[in-house]
């Protein structure tokens, strides 16, 4: 799982997209803004438009990043409300999509999202790249082609990082299994169908025991912070906690992942994600 000769990327989303609209002024909406991080590249995907400039502008200050500091802009489309900003960051690269900018380019002006002097500097700029589907371009970021919001629009898959997954369920007393109780055997196979199904690979997952109670003797292992660390051996800069044995969010997941295990993880500069629970699906 680790990446030999990739960039492992710290992600932060500086803006949430929303595609709002109304009845008589038309688009609302803005674009999601990403903020990716790694030793040797600081990558923007989208940079929004005019309505969105102050926000970003605080949210990159409170990352502690300047507009100088932006290597890479990486457009996912042309319209407005994903590209005017590229302007601001002018000691970035910016990369688009080539089946994307031949068609922005060739468009004539209209009642429609793209903003057509913006596309021209795009079409002319000497430091905008074009990408096509299946190049990395930059380390770990391969782009693919997702035609129908606009003909050339790109989506990108991040293999620089592929983080962990951590599969947990409740710790018990050791004598419970001692005393033939199948628990712990049991919580691993059901690891293993989760991680198959989901078509994670052999090193690609671990399982760990989590909210030990208060009752004397050893418990059963591995712990959640002892995976953290060995996890963090090995490389990785984030893990995927997905508590399996746990249908629907309470204290162990409230307190112990998101507090307590969040805290462990950030004292060891790693990052901590986990899944959402059952009861909080949206049908």
């Amino acid at each position: 799982m680790t990446n030999s000769g990739c960039d492992m990327y710290r992600i932060d989303v500086l803006v949430q997209g929303f595609p709002g609209k109304a009845v008589c002024h038309g688009g609302l909406g803005w674009s999601t803004i990403a903020l990716l991080r790694s030793d040797r590249h600081t990558i923007l995907i989208d940079v929004g438009a005019f309505g969105i400039r102050k926000p970003l502008e605080s949210q990159l200050k409170a990352a502690g990043v300047a507009p100088d500091d932006i290597t890479d802009v990486v457009l996912t489309h042309a319209h407005y409300d994903h590209s005017i900003n590229f302007v601001l960051f002018d000691r970035a690269t910016v990369w688009i999509g080539a089946n994307e900018i031949e068609w922005a380019a060739a468009q004539p002006p209209g009642f429609d999202p793209l903003p057509e002097l913006y596309v021209q500097a795009l079409a002319t700029d000497p430091r905008v790249k074009r990408v096509h589907e299946g190049e990395e371009f930059l380390p770990g970021i391969v782009p693919f082609d997702a035609p129908g919001h606009t003909p050339g629009s790109l989506v990108f898959h991040l293999t620089a990082n592929e983080v962990p997954v951590i599969f947990t369920a409740h710790r018990v007393p050791e004598r419970t299994i001692a005393d033939g109780d199948p628990y712990k055997a049991q919580s691993h196979e059901t690891a293993e169908l989760v991680a198959k199904e989901a078509g994670l690979a052999s090193d690609g997952w671990n399982f760990a025991f989590q909210s030990q109670g208060m009752s004397g003797g050893a418990w059963i292992g591995p712990t959640v912070e002892e995976t953290i660390l060995m996890l963090k051996e090995k490389g990785h800069k984030g893990v995927f906690i997905h508590p399996i044995g746990f249908l629907c969010d309470h204290v162990e997941i409230l307190y112990d992942i998101d507090v307590a295990f969040h805290e462990f993880a950030e004292k060891q500069g790693m990052r901590l994600w986990r899944a959402d629970p059952r009861n909080r699906t949206v049908p």
